[in-house]
């Protein structure tokens, strides 16, 4: 199971919860399929064996919380609500109102609601619990915001706030591209994007692109800000880094893949190795991030 976006939260130093603890609570909270007329359940799953609802190892804990959800096109409610109001607008001579289509409109939903197919998702958490560490794998803020909460009504103690340094990702990643060199430990990569300040927003992207050229350095000059560029850490992983301090499209390179693919026995022992090295490098990474960004903010 590897990770591969990471929106990071810091545990607060005081924070002291035990995994025995908190897999009680998760497990009073398991996810339920929706009911008849539920457009959505949440609840926790299990992230790797049966009746386990937290995975600990070394205390690295890894969650999982799964989301179904309905599946009920807006645009089959609109087609078949306008089918019902023009049979209707026929029987009574007139037109259907504003407050008649909206009752229509209810009604079709709730008549196909207990029909409707359901999906299935599930979004993986990481906790480090020795350097108190929380990473959702989610490529945005909705998704991670939806795991927080889900998880504070789970254990109210995770009052976990975002990362933050005393650089932001923007001017760093800005100051690293004008001297066409990155902090020790890390690589320039060929993927950036830019963007204005003004009202335009507009948006320059380089994919599989030298970084070196004049150009670039023009653009930074002009006031673009630099909202995601790609780094390599140590030759082990490579990922994205945007301005709002999302961390994206990671990627376990060979050199760490290939230490987890020796001999192994079983499911069981593949995951543990997998999870041991992921857990490991990730944390030392987030550790020298910190560092090439200032260092973390200290809390007011």
């Amino acid at each position: 199971m590897w990770i591969k976006n990471l929106i990071v939260y810091r545990l607060p130093a005081e924070w002291a919860v035990t995994g025995e603890d908190l897999e009680r609570k998760l497990a009073k909270q398991p996810l339920q399929p929706c009911g008849g007329f539920q457009m959505e359940s949440r609840g926790w799953t299990c992230p790797f064996e049966e009746d386990q609802y937290l995975y600990n190892q070394n205390r690295h804990w890894l969650l999982a919380l799964g989301m179904e959800e309905k599946l009920l096109p807006a645009s089959i409610i609109r087609q078949e609500a306008q089918d019902r109001a023009e049979k209707i607008a026929r029987t009574q001579a007139h037109p259907v109102g504003r407050k008649q289509m909206r009752d229509i409109r209810e009604e079709v939903t709730n008549e196909f609601m207990p029909r409707a197919l359901s999906r299935r998702r599930i979004t993986h958490c990481w906790v480090d619990a020795l350097n108190h560490w929380l990473v959702v794998d989610a490529a945005g803020d909705p998704r991670a915001e939806e795991f927080m909460e889900t998880l504070r009504r789970a254990d109210e103690s995770f009052l976990a706030p975002r990362l933050e340094t005393r650089r932001s990702p923007a001017s760093a990643m800005a100051e690293w591209l004008v001297a066409g060199d990155a902090p020790a430990g890390f690589t320039i990569d060929q993927d950036l994007e830019l963007r204005a300040a003004d009202e335009s927003k507009a948006s320059v992207r380089y994919a599989h692109h030298n970084l070196d050229g004049k150009e670039i350095r023009d653009h930074i000059a002009n006031g673009k800000t630099v909202v995601r560029l790609g780094l390599t850490w140590n030759d082990r992983i490579s990922f994205v880094l945007t301005e709002q301090y999302h961390i994206k499209r990671v990627t376990f390179l060979e050199i760490l893949k290939n230490e987890s693919d020796g001999q192994v026995q079983d499911e069981k022992e593949q995951f543990e190795i997998d999870f041991a090295l992921m857990t490991g490098e990730l944390a030392l990474m987030l550790a020298d991030l910190v560092k090439a960004l200032g260092g973390e903010k200290e809390k007011t």
